[in-house]
């Protein structure tokens, strides 16, 4: 039984590379082309045919919308555009679709008053994806 247990522990198993371990050694993914906007009181990076979820905002489905807060802009390799506050060519989109994001739980509590409230909360999101940059 003892041969059999030291063959097992000295089989090596390549694994491949992890996006964190890529993170951790500073070699992130690079865009030819992005930009980054700002909306709801935050800031978005844009790349096209990218999906992302924002704060939600008034549309339907399928509907064109502009993001004309554009503070920064990458178009080619060494080619940045920056904001003195704001860009003046929109980022465009279209909406995906209305949903909510994940429940968050609210428990208040107060010791020795038996009060315990238990709240629930999800917050409205709009899906987008990005068009042109």
């Amino acid at each position: 039984m003892e041969e059999k247990t030291q063959k097992t522990t000295k089989k090596t198993v390549e694994k491949a590379p992890k996006v964190a371990d890529k993170a951790s050694k500073g070699e992130l993914a690079q865009f030819d082309s992005y930009a980054i906007f700002q909306t709801g009181g935050k800031q978005y990076q844009a790349v096209k045919g990218q999906t992302i979820g924002i704060e939600k905002l008034e549309g339907e489905d399928g509907a064109k919308i502009e993001f004309k807060d554009v503070l920064f802009r990458k178009t080619g390799d060494k080619q940045f555009e920056f904001g003195k506050p704001h860009l003046e060519t929109p980022v465009k989109a279209s909406i995906v679709k209305q949903t909510k994001g994940p429940k968050l739980v609210v428990f208040n509590f107060k010791r020795r008053k038996k009060v315990r409230v238990k709240k629930g909360h999800r917050q409205p999101i709009t899906v987008v994806r990005i068009e042109s940059i």
